[in-house]
């Protein structure tokens, strides 16, 4: 009688364990998901793709278990849940990164745009002291048309910091002060190799 109630008792915790074990684990994925689109909203996938990507990896890695237990008899959920857990907490500390990352990235510009304008100036003043020869002429022509570029560049980079598009302001500023950069060397250059002073 008592191995009866002994094996009862076993089979009741037994079935309770499976069953615990068998059971989706839907809140947590839905925490893990919304962690992941809080990272996102503050544009971890901008400031931080590499670290986002590996989140979304780990994402679409658990998801893949979970389907893979779906069509099993005997469920096992526990190391997916353990794994939500991790992406959680990676997900936090993907946001928090991000918003350091993009606030870096903010700083960045505003110093770029600083630095830009300067080298614009001092390459217009420049033009003025550039040889200007019959073979020079076209060159300068053509170093005025880039510095053209240069000032439109600075004007879609201004307009998108003033929109918050950070990294694209970023990259455009960048690709503009190596260009300006360029000419004013080659003006130097040119101002030093006809004799005149800077």
């Amino acid at each position: 009688m008592k191995s009866r109630i002994l094996f009862g008792l076993a089979t009741v915790i037994l079935v309770a364990m499976i069953s615990a074990c068998g059971k989706l684990p839907q809140a947590q994925i839905d925490e893990a998901n919304a962690a992941i689109d809080s990272a996102k909203a503050v544009q971890a996938d901008v400031y931080l793709p590499t670290d986002f990507a590996a989140l979304q990896d780990s994402m679409n890695a658990v998801n893949a278990y979970i389907e893979g237990q779906k069509s099993k008899l005997f469920k096992k959920y526990g190391p997916a849940v353990e794994d939500l857990k991790a992406i959680v907490t990676l997900a936090k500390s993907v946001q928090e990164n991000a918003v350091t990352k993009k606030e870096e990235v903010k700083k960045e510009v505003e110093n770029m745009m600083t630095e830009i304008k300067a080298l614009v100036e001092e390459t217009d003043k420049l033009f003025l002291k550039a040889p200007k020869g019959k073979e020079g002429k076209a060159a300068l022509e053509q170093m005025k048309a880039e510095m053209g570029t240069v000032s439109t560049a600075i004007t879609e980079a201004q307009t998108q910091y003033d929109n918050g598009a950070y990294m694209d302001a970023l990259n455009k500023i960048k690709a503009a002060m190596e260009t300006a950069t360029r000419v004013n060397n080659e003006l130097k250059e040119a101002i030093v190799k006809a004799g005149g002073r800077i």
